[in-house]
């Protein structure tokens, strides 16, 4: 699933691509890819026409479009395949092609395509800024909104793993499977340190290599070992050239040499140097 660097650089794009048009039509081609709008289909067409896109913003792994008029938003969430694409509206539909927008300018389309059909997208209230589905998700570390010290004591309050808490998304949102074993590994954590055993200023190293992972991401235009994801134009990006341990197992860790580990963790798996992040007793 695409994770924060991966969403980011979407957004980057949409904002370039769509910000400022006039949304012509909106067409349905799967009900299962508005699932969460319980109007349906010719409601969700109809609410958009006529609509400016006034921005792009995330927050974590979710993107929403701000749109003129009553304070709402076109809210997505890309699941495990989707991909939001701008196209030439003369090309041929995609495949698995699930909404498209058309603009009044008779520029490039915006279409959201979805292999799995597990990403959505929807159209939803604003408060304070934030589409109301997701206001309940904690900023991510990038958000301004983001308070170190509150998550510090929120993180040591939860007596659990640390990577556990990572991906607990009342806590910090957006960081996923693949940067937490990334950060984890720059900070020297191993991924069942306990999070009440954390200082605050490893916490405060812990949140500087999660920025730090993340941003080099970003910078690679995301990790793209799937080539589902990305970006609007199609492109994949190449950080997973870069990655330390994440699917590197019984590979030498750039740091110290140690073949690099995996173990299972909560249906998924956990990277990790061994030498370099010790397990807790």
């Amino acid at each position: 699933m695409p994770e924060l660097p991966e969403v980011e650089v979407v957004r980057r794009g949409l904002a370039e691509w769509v910000t400022g048009r006039e949304i012509a039509s909106a067409e349905v081609l799967h009900p299962r890819a508005i699932r969460r709008h319980l109007p349906g289909a010719h409601e969700f067409a109809a609410r958009l026409r006529g609509r400016l896109v006034k921005s792009a913003e995330r927050r974590g792994k979710y993107l929403w479009l701000p749109l003129s008029g009553p304070e709402e938003a076109l809210l997505a969430h890309l699941g495990m395949s989707g991909q939001l694409l701008v196209v030439d509206p003369a090309a041929p539909p995609e495949k698995h092609l699930r909404v498209r927008l058309r603009f009044a300018d008779g520029g490039p389309d915006l279409r959201f395509v979805d292999q799995r059909t597990f990403g959505h997208v929807m159209l939803t209230r604003l408060a304070g800024g934030v589409p109301e589905p997701i206001a309940h998700i904690a900023p991510d570390p990038f958000e301004g909104s983001f308070d170190e010290v509150r998550f510090a004591t929120a993180l040591r309050a939860k007596k659990t793993e640390i990577k556990r808490a990572l991906l607990d998304q009342s806590l910090i949102s957006g960081v996923g499977n693949i940067y937490a074993d990334e950060a984890l590994w720059l900070a020297r954590l191993h991924w069942a340190r306990p999070t009440q055993t954390l200082t605050r200023p490893k916490i405060a190293e812990l949140v500087a290599a999660v920025r730090e992972v993340m941003g080099a991401a970003l910078q690679q235009g995301g990790t793209s070992f799937d080539s589902l994801y990305v970006n609007v134009n199609g492109e994949s990006g190449y950080f997973d050239r870069s990655l330390e341990v994440y699917g590197r197992r019984e590979l030498p860790c750039s740091r110290c040499g140690t073949p690099i580990r995996r173990e299972p963790f909560m249906n998924r798996s956990s990277y990790y140097c061994p030498k370099c992040q010790r397990r807790p007793r």
